[in-house]
């Protein structure tokens, strides 16, 4: 097994190739980019950014990196480790870009399943500094950037394989820097995903309407997976961590917080959908 750092990486400002050199990331333009201390680089310009410090904050990305660390989702992470390794070559460099990366879970759980006959290239994004500084300090075998989905600091066909877990995708971009043949791979909640936390938190719950997923343009789909599985959260601080670390906590009222901070245990079912999407090689 050998796991290293994707290093095709493009100026956020002009799109040129970004090359090493020692301390910093530059473009045949001048552009320059250190990497910090902790191992990670800023390819967020300040133009593309929409608030002064976007993406998950500082106190929910520690409540993920506690929960995922207690191995909850640790279900997902296997069905997602067969998935971007199925279909890839032996004996062969793939590259592997989890878009949305957060503290690195998904990565770090994916290094872990990598036969030994193969090479893989990880790079892990996330819009979130302080999710890429959690990342960064836990794995040095992966190339952490702080940038946006929106426009990715990736250059075009590259990529064999793009993670978008629980995340926002865009489409076109994944398309773009996607090699012809690469696959997409998409994580979403399903209707009944954490049900039981939902019901405490709010009044009521809306009807779930059945939803097909469109097949983007530039992809064809494959068969889709559903995972469903149990979990039991055994103390308030880890209820706590799981409303902290999803959209939830800003959705309930304050009523609903406080009834979900009043458990001390809490049975979950889990329901998630993983989709493969495929770019088409015309």
């Amino acid at each position: 097994m050998s796991i290293t750092p994707f290093q095709a990486l493009a100026c956020p400002l002009d799109g040129t190739a970004l090359h090493c050199h020692g301390s910093a990331w530059r473009c045949a333009s001048g552009h320059s980019f250190d990497i910090a201390s902790q191992g990670y680089t800023n390819l967020l310009p300040v133009q593309h950014k929409r608030s002064r410090d976007p993406g998950d904050s500082k106190e929910m990305i520690a409540a993920r990196r506690r929960f995922l660390a207690a191995r909850f989702y640790q279900p997902i992470a296997a069905a997602v480790s067969r998935a971007v390794l199925a279909g890839l070559p032996a004996h062969a460099t793939g590259s592997c870009l989890d878009a949305g990366c957060g503290e690195g879970y998904y990565l770090r759980e994916l290094a872990g399943a990598v036969p030994e006959e193969h090479t893989l290239e990880l790079l892990g994004l996330d819009i979130s500094k302080w999710a890429v500084l959690a990342a960064a300090k836990q794995d040095h075998r992966v190339n952490w950037v702080v940038g946006s989905n929106a426009k990715l600091p990736v250059l075009t066909d590259t990529l064999d394989r793009v993670l978008c877990m629980f995340g926002f995708p865009v489409y076109p971009e994944f398309a773009r820097v996607l090699k012809p043949g690469g696959r997409l791979l998409q994580v979403d909640a399903g209707p009944d995903h954490l049900r039981e936390l939902r019901e405490i938190i709010y009044p009521s719950l809306k009807p779930e309407r059945a939803t097909e997923l469109q097949t983007p343009q530039g992809f064809s789909r494959l068969p889709p997976e559903t995972l469903r599985f149990s979990i039991e959260l055994t103390d308030a601080a880890q209820i706590a961590d799981l409303l902290t670390m999803t959209p939830h906590l800003y959705r309930a009222s304050a009523e609903g917080r406080d009834k979900a901070a009043a458990l001390t245990a809490l049975s979950l079912g889990v329901d998630v959908r993983l989709t493969c999407f495929e770019r088409d090689l015309g």
